[in-house]
């Protein structure tokens, strides 16, 4: 076994410069970066040299290409103990739906060194990036982050989504551009008022972002008529109606 070692780094949502200094040195450092298609990861050569360093693309798009999380694992494992310094720029930050927590046990299994490196959240950030707090004093003063990537009544699902309507403050959902309809719906059902505000802003943090407010009700009506598709974060609750600037 070689001397080489993982870091994963949290890209942060979008633009190149929401990356922190701490993962920007990671890669820097780096031999061989196995990168997401989300956060920084298109525009390496903004901010730094690649003369020398392996890219190697391990995508996950919602419902297009998939690499196997086993193969990215391995990948991650083969390439430190060839000796090398590797990177796994993942969007976002890697312990937030980003799988990080598979690949740092994958390391520990093999005996692979590996740290982790925060990221921004898209799950805070982008919200704000809309104008979207997700907490305010005297209107929200608790919010849950959750994956819609499964519908409600999902045998699969871990996400209680008639407790979410219950329990109040703000809702934040990530990765659920395909099953809008079917959250607001579940969430009405469990009585949350379907004129609750909502607001979705997609393509967060870049410059192709647009943000969209309307109510629950409305939501997946909304996602029709503009052509909302993914990466995009949607807002529910009081806070999501606040006027802003």
């Amino acid at each position: 076994m070689g001397s080489g070692r993982v870091t994963l780094v949290g890209g942060g949502p979008g633009d190149w410069d929401l990356l922190t200094l701490r993962g920007a040195r990671a890669l820097q450092e780096a031999d061989v970066i196995l990168a997401d298609h989300l956060g920084p990861a298109a525009q390496l050569d903004n901010f730094m040299d690649l003369t020398g360093k392996e890219i190697i693309d391990v995508s996950k798009l919602p419902y297009g290409k998939q690499v196997a999380q086993e193969r990215i694992n391995a990948l991650l494992v083969e390439h430190a103990r060839a000796g090398r310094a590797v990177a796994r720029l993942k969007g976002g930050d890697p312990f937030v739906f980003g799988r990080g927590y598979e690949e740092v046990e994958a390391c520990a299994a093999a005996g692979v060194p590996c740290s982790v490196v925060p990221g921004v959240t898209s799950s805070v950030s982008v919200p704000a990036a809309g104008g979207v707090p997700v907490t305010q004093r005297g209107v929200a003063h608790s919010f849950t982050v959750v994956s819609g990537h499964l519908p409600p009544g999902d045998a699969r699902s871990l996400v209680d989504w008639d407790a979410l309507a219950r329990v109040g403050g703000t809702i934040v959902v990530i990765m659920g551009v395909r099953n809008v309809r079917a959250i607001a719906e579940a969430l009405i059902d469990a009585a949350l008022p379907p004129t609750t505000p909502a607001a979705v802003i997609q393509n967060g943090e870049t410059p192709a972002q647009r943000t969209f407010r309307s109510t629950l009700a409305d939501l997946p009506d909304l996602f029709e008529r503009e052509s909302v598709g993914s990466p995009a974060v949607y807002v529910i609750g009081e806070v999501a109606g606040l006027a802003h600037a």
